[in-house]
């Protein structure tokens, strides 16, 4: 079975409590090792970013080793508060050499779970107007990276795509992320990064032929969601 969560919002080796944003994340992270209870040897999850609070891939050691252990093959990609992050190799390193051989990484690539192809990227906030020259710069990288991603997949019929940032929420609309989604034929489209009260704008349903759903784990009850 393949599933999804993201917004994992780890911190085993960083002083930052999650309870302190409600009482929903206490004890959020046996939380989610209950949950994953559910998730066989032979599943995916896709965890779209946000996954630990740690400044470096040493500080996160026990983060990445506590999703390791967590049932299945788990491929992961960036969020905006990963700062841990500095290029997808250094990171596959770390891991291969700590042996979290469970983890792979979505960045400028797919992967398939049978013939459905699983793409995506971190994504960005770019407002139409009065953005800066540097958010405009990140969400052209994004863009570019989601297509490098949509282009791996081939002629693949099921495209799914998983983003940390929303394509769109409130009055905010990404029209080159919708664009890509329009032109590679994409139905599905996952995302995170919104919590709390936040949640309430959040855009979840189909709108012009794609599904869109939210699935930060404090909106999805810290239960990784099933899509097949």
């Amino acid at each position: 079975m393949l599933y999804t969560i993201g917004d994992l919002h780890l911190s085993f080796g960083a002083d930052k409590p999650m309870d302190v944003f409600g009482a929903e994340w206490e004890n959020h992270a046996e939380k989610l090792r209950e949950s994953f209870k559910a998730v066989a040897q032979d599943d995916t999850t896709v965890i779209a970013g946000d996954l630990t609070w740690g400044m470096s891939l040493k500080d996160c050691l026990e983060d990445f080793r506590f999703i390791h252990e967590l049932p299945g093959k788990k491929i992961i990609l960036k969020g905006n508060h990963d700062f841990w992050w500095s290029t997808a190799s250094k990171a596959m390193s770390f891991f291969r050499e700590n042996g979290l051989d469970s983890i792979e990484i979505l960045n400028n690539n797919c992967f398939f779970y049978g013939e459905t192809a699983i793409c995506g990227t971190r994504g960005w906030f770019c407002p139409r107007e009065n953005a800066s020259d540097q958010d405009k710069k990140i969400m052209a990288r994004e863009v570019i990276r989601l297509e490098t991603s949509l282009k791996a997949a081939g002629e693949a019929e099921r495209k799914i795509v998983f983003l940390h940032y929303p394509p769109f929420y409130g009055k905010y609309y990404s029209y080159e992320m919708v664009e890509l989604l329009h032109r590679y034929g994409v139905r599905e489209c996952y995302y995170g990064h919104i919590h709390g009260a936040g949640r309430l704008l959040a855009f979840e349903g189909e709108a012009d032929g794609v599904s869109y759903r939210l699935i930060s784990a404090d909106h999805v009850g810290f239960k990784p969601v099933r899509i097949i």
